[in-house]
């Protein structure tokens, strides 16, 4: 039935928007999955699954490369029928995308059932998703990060805030209604601005407790409410290490799934090298330093590994390639080596 459908969605489409794109016609596909409960089931039959167990996402190494496999309905059949499980299992999964070719993408979290089952009849592991994003394809960790905040929200949202009462989810795992109050809740991202700092030939870095040994990023931090993105980057400027900004521009944007789901705004921001003296705030930072050119991009090159020295102590390295703080302290760097040319 799903394959009919989507055959004759197929053709309806290129009857009604033959001169639209295949995205259009992809996100057209996923509104309608999203919002029609009967053909969403019908597109699990034949939809492919990214497993998780407990959020943690499922993988296999091949080589020394991790890949993300995409399970069949019929995989994860078996895998429940080992279990004793019956196929409504695959209803809990939640929507998260589709190919071009309108194959539509779930994600399914097993957490209840024995994880070394499952990794023995897969032939993988459940890996902790900030370890999984950083070894898996740039293509496949947006979606990894989707899915698990997605899952996580059902997860946290499964009561109405207004009654009590038990939520309940569409198929496809766009919305939650509470059907006492009549409130319909959907999945939200909090926005977090990410700031790299300069003074015009170096370039700014902090330490929180929770990073890594010798791991330096951009400043970050929450908008607070009612605040516009330009508040919240002179606020946390001033806040972290007091420093007043001058001029601010907008790089990209990323969605982060830690500690939930947040959408990171990266700007760059230049202080007055005349008044460029850090005033560390000492809770919210573990350390602050003024970096140059030659410095982050001998921190560019260097691994986690690589950069313990023999005494125990860290050279200072940088968020991976996916990071979006990576990207910004590419940017700088283009930015200074284009002006010393």
């Amino acid at each position: 039935m799903a394959a009919i459908y989507q055959a004759v969605y197929r053709r309806a489409s290129s009857l009604i928007c033959r001169l639209h794109s295949t995205y259009v016609r992809k996100m057209r596909y996923l509104n309608v999955l999203k919002e029609d409960d009967s053909l969403c089931r019908q597109a699990q039959t034949s939809g492919t699954f990214y497993l998780f167990h407990n959020l943690s996402p499922f993988l296999q190494k091949v080589g020394e490369k991790y890949f993300v496999p995409q399970l069949s309905a019929a995989e994860i059949k078996r895998i429940l029928e080992k279990f004793k499980e019956t196929e409504q299992w695959i209803e809990k999964s939640v929507l998260i995308g589709c190919s071009d070719e309108h194959i539509p993408h779930f994600a399914l979290d097993l957490g209840a059932l024995e994880k070394s089952v499952i990794e023995s009849q897969l032939k993988g592991s459940f890996t902790n998703l900030q370890k999984a994003l950083f070894v898996v394809d740039g293509k496949d960790s947006p979606l990894l990060a989707s899915a698990q905040s997605l899952l996580q929200w059902h997860n946290s949202h499964q009561y109405c805030s207004k009654t009590g009462q038990p939520t309940q989810r569409n198929t496809a795992g766009s919305k939650r209604v509470c059907h006492a109050s009549g409130i319909t809740y959907y999945p939200q991202m909090s926005p977090v601005i990410i700031t790299l700092v300069s003074d015009g030939s170096r370039c700014l870095l902090a330490r929180q407790p929770s990073f890594p040994q010798g791991m330096y990023s951009a400043l970050s931090g929450f908008c607070d409410m009612g605040e516009n993105v330009e508040e919240a980057v002179h606020r946390e400027v001033a806040e972290e290490v007091g420093l007043e900004v001058e001029s601010l521009w907008y790089s990209a944007s990323q969605h982060w799934p830690f500690p939930s789901s947040c959408l990171m705004i990266a700007c760059h921001a230049l202080v007055r090298a005349q008044q460029a003296e850090i005033s560390m705030n000492k809770l919210e930072l573990e350390e602050a330093h003024w970096f140059g050119l030659e410095e982050i991009m001998e921190g560019l090159k260097r691994q986690p590994r690589s950069a313990k020295q023999n005494d125990g102590s860290f050279l200072p390295w940088f968020p991976p390639k996916q990071a979006i703080a990576h990207q910004l302290i590419c940017e700088w760097v283009k930015q200074q080596t284009s002006q010393l040319a």
